[in-house]
């Protein structure tokens, strides 16, 4: 319930900014069947055209990539006195970082993403052809 209401927040009127890079690999990794994939693709196809929505997908063919060590999500906040944070969900609990250098080299691994990923653009692209495989 938290995540739908998360999303709502992401494509309301005043939606934060919000830049993902997403693994090619899970795109590809079936879960619920071709009919939830299907809806999947669609939903991050549309969410991708938002505004303040920056959908990048890193391919295959790059091989390995600065992101391999997992997933994690910067978070930046709109007042200048609060720091970035990098937010690691674990199984059973998550870990908050803080410290300014641990920060910096989650955002270093964050801008390598960015680069080498597909653009926007590309990656939409990629999101229509696996929608339109089978």
């Amino acid at each position: 319930a938290l995540r739908l209401e998360r999303q709502k927040l992401l494509v309301s009127e005043r939606g934060p900014a919000f830049h993902v890079v997403l693994d090619e690999a899970a795109l590809h990794r079936p879960y619920g069947g071709r009919g939830v994939m299907a809806a999947q693709l669609r939903h991050l196809i549309t969410v991708s055209e938002q505004q303040n929505v920056t959908l990048q997908v890193m391919p295959f063919a790059f091989g390995g990539h600065a992101g391999e060590s997992g997933a994690f999500t910067r978070l930046r906040f709109p007042e200048s006195d609060l720091p970035d944070i990098v937010y690691l969900e674990q199984l059973t609990s998550a870990l908050y970082l803080d410290k300014r250098d641990e920060v910096a080299q989650y955002e270093r691994v964050l801008e390598r993403l960015s680069a080498d990923s597909l653009s926007p653009g590309d990656s939409r692209e990629l999101l229509h052809g696996l929608l339109h495989e089978d």
